[in-house]
């Protein structure tokens, strides 16, 4: 084993042990939290050494970069599940819905509208997580907190859509506790019960409030593009 594959295992196994720990500390069962392994910008070699530690759950930013890594993956390796985290153009919709199992970033109505119709063309029925803006940042994606709950309607009622949860990104400059807290509130109030939020270095806040899936990459990886 390369130091940089010990490296990695080890990084795993100490992520794990903290993710344990916390839901342990939020009174919940360390295996409703998954860790997703935000595999962006890694080398090929960085990725076999992740999923040499029986590590089955990724995330991608974007579309064309995760078929280089994962196209010659899929239908060969059991129990692999990709996440799109990253923007979502709706000219990569058809692409999107091919390759993931979960986009987790559906942010807008006409990007609604192109996913139900890869979802129609394809078969294939990707889970989908809703992006809120909880700090309402005008750089970044995802929809107002105002508005979510009618976007969620929407969803449901015209476009046969019905989401399985949310997702944020917190302020880097701001406590995401706050963001964390409110992200929980409206999914709860809309009947969902997945929550994406929580990164390297706020994962454990995340847990406490409720995360189900959580979003790893320097933690687990080192710095990208090294290795």
């Amino acid at each position: 084993m390369t130091q940089s594959s010990s490296s990695i295992a080890q990084n795993r196994a100490e992520i794990l042990t903290r993710i344990t720990a916390a839901a342990k500390s939020a009174g919940r069962a360390a295996n409703a939290i998954t860790l997703i392994a935000v595999s962006k910008q890694q080398t090929e070699a960085r990725i076999n050494a992740m999923l040499a530690t029986g590590q089955l759950v990724f995330g991608e930013n974007k579309v064309q970069e995760a078929y280089t890594h994962w196209q010659e993956h899929v239908g060969r390796m059991a129990g692999l599940r990709l996440h799109l985290i990253g923007p979502l153009q709706t000219n990569k919709a058809l692409d999107a819905v091919k390759l993931f199992d979960v986009i987790e970033t559906l942010d807008r109505m006409k990007l609604a509208s192109a996913l139900a119709k890869a979802m129609d063309k394809t078969g294939r029925q990707p889970d989908i997580f809703v992006q809120v803006n909880t700090g309402e940042e005008v750089q970044k994606a995802g929809i107002s907190p105002h508005d979510v709950d009618a976007f969620i309607a929407d969803l449901r009622k015209n476009y046969d859509i019905a989401p399985k949860g949310l997702m944020c990104i917190p302020p880097a400059a701001e406590e995401p506790a706050m963001h964390f807290a409110l992200l929980r509130k409206i999914a709860q109030r809309n009947g969902l019960d997945q929550l994406s939020m929580g990164m390297s270095h706020d994962f454990e806040t995340a847990i406490a409030f409720g995360a189900t899936h959580v979003r790893v990459g320097t933690a687990l990886f080192g710095p990208r593009g090294e290795g």
